[in-house]
């Protein structure tokens, strides 16, 4: 059987951790920082994790990573 090809846009925007749990990094944060809050900017600095429900779609994009 084949190898499934990896989805390198989801490559780059996905990773997983080792208890297999999803991380994504969290939207808004490229432009028109401006008149965003200090503290609204401080919280899209952390990471944030892929629900259950979209999970499983993700790992068939990003089979081997």
């Amino acid at each position: 059987m084949p190898k499934i090809k990896t989805h390198r846009g989801a490559a780059k925007r996905f990773s997983l951790t080792k208890s297999g749990k999803i991380k994504r990094s969290k939207a808004y944060k490229s432009h028109i920082l401006t008149k965003k809050s200090t503290k609204r900017k401080r919280s899209l600095r952390q990471t944030g994790y892929i629900a259950e429900m979209e999970a499983k779609k993700i790992k068939m994009l990003i089979p081997y990573k």
